[in-house]
């Protein structure tokens, strides 16, 4: 009797397999090799590009990832059937070919975002281009990310046949279960439509001062569900993307950053008004907070008790105007108490004569009224 006749289809199977093994490392090898030498023909076309250069150093790992898992996948498709495991290894370098890609594309949507960031700077003191690119930019690559993630996650479920029936049977018992699920997303649909409208129509941008319900404050982040005010006093206040579409805002550096800056002072009506003007105008010209445009003082209102002079100045920011104004009252109370005391208001007792069944037991203070001395 022929002894091979039994150990033959004992040994064929593995010897497929050994044979698939080698094939798989001389594919590898080869797979890495071109890898690296497109990568370094292509570094060398893109030199000083940065969109290229950047994509190159993040793509980096993923596409090598891709390039072996590719290597693999042509090996399976050419073993013998008889190779042992050969389906369970072809189904999982599918899924993990499909990761890698994914991961490849998100690496490249990101080194775009990165480049952009790096070519438009914030820092700097016109940054009003900058933050608009950048507002479109983080918004649109957080779209981009969860878009490719949702495809890969279905490409990968497509490749596997029990998720694909599970997907199957889940929808057509869906029924009511469906509909509470589509009412529960409507709010993460919702934030997300309005992220593309933050990211187009940019009634927001990173870095902008808003006033969000009585808050000042700043932009400090744009997600793809909510923004990230940071509040003067260093708090964050978390808002829904929806919500600036929906609600009216202030937005104070929507088309620039200067603002005008009002300081009130209630005074005397025998105050001269000429020599305050001047006064305030030396202020404020020899002030390094104002930027030349507008130094303005008007008298804006009177009653029985004295006049409102309303000093009007500007700066080149919120925060600048902030600190002028300050700079200014401080200022102008000093000068105005040094040379018109008698101008400035005062506290002071208003006395009233008894009713006539009231005892007479002298004047008494009745109110308190915040008016100018006479």
């Amino acid at each position: 009797m022929d002894l091979n006749y039994f150990s033959e289809p004992q040994e064929g199977p593995w010897r497929a397999a050994a044979a698939v093994g080698v094939s798989a490392v001389l594919f590898v090898i080869v797979a890495l090799l071109l890898h690296r030498a497109g990568i370094m023909l292509v570094r060398r076309l893109a030199r000083n590009r940065p969109y290229t250069t950047n994509a190159l150093k993040c793509g980096y790992r993923p596409s090598q990832l891709c390039a072996v898992l590719f290597a693999l996948r042509l090996v399976l498709t050419g073993a013998p059937e008889n190779t042992p495991l050969l389906v369970q290894l072809s189904r999982i370098d599918s899924v993990l070919l499909i990761l890698a890609l994914t991961w490849l594309a998100i690496s490249c949507v990101n080194s775009i975002s990165g480049t952009i960031a790096q070519i438009n700077p914030v820092d700097v003191a016109d940054n009003l281009r900058a933050r608009r690119l950048l507002t479109q930019t983080q918004v649109l690559t957080r779209s981009a990310n969860a878009i490719i993630g949702l495809l890969g996650l279905g490409f990968v479920l497509l490749t596997l046949p029990g998720a694909r029936q599970f997907g199957a049977s889940l929808l057509a018992s869906a029924g009511m279960a469906g509909l509470v699920a589509g009412i529960a997303a409507r709010p993460v649909l919702g934030n997300f439509i309005a992220g593309l409208q933050i990211a187009f129509s940019q009634p927001i941008r990173l870095d902008d001062v808003l006033i969000v319900k009585g808050e000042w404050g700043r932009v400090e982040r744009i997600t793809g569900t909510f923004v990230v005010v940071r509040i003067w006093d260093e708090r964050r206040m978390i808002v829904p993307l929806q919500w600036f579409i929906e609600n009216p805002f202030e937005n104070w550096t929507h088309t620039s950053a200067s603002i005008l800056g009002t300081v009130f002072l209630w005074l005397d009506f025998s105050v001269p008004v000429p020599q305050i003007r001047a006064e305030f105008e030396r202020v404020t010209r020899a002030s390094s907070r104002w930027d030349q445009r507008v130094c303005v003082l008007h008298v804006t209102d009177a009653n029985e008790h004295g006049m409102q002079l309303r000093l009007l100045v500007s700066a080149q920011d919120s925060g600048t105007a902030f600190d002028l104004r300050c700079e200014l009252r401080e200022a102008m109370i000093a000068y105005i108490a040094a040379n018109y005391p008698d101008s400035l208001p005062r506290l002071r007792p208003v006395l009233d004569a008894p009713g006539p069944h009231e005892p007479s037991l002298g004047k008494r203070p009745t109110r308190v009224a915040d008016s100018p001395a006479p």
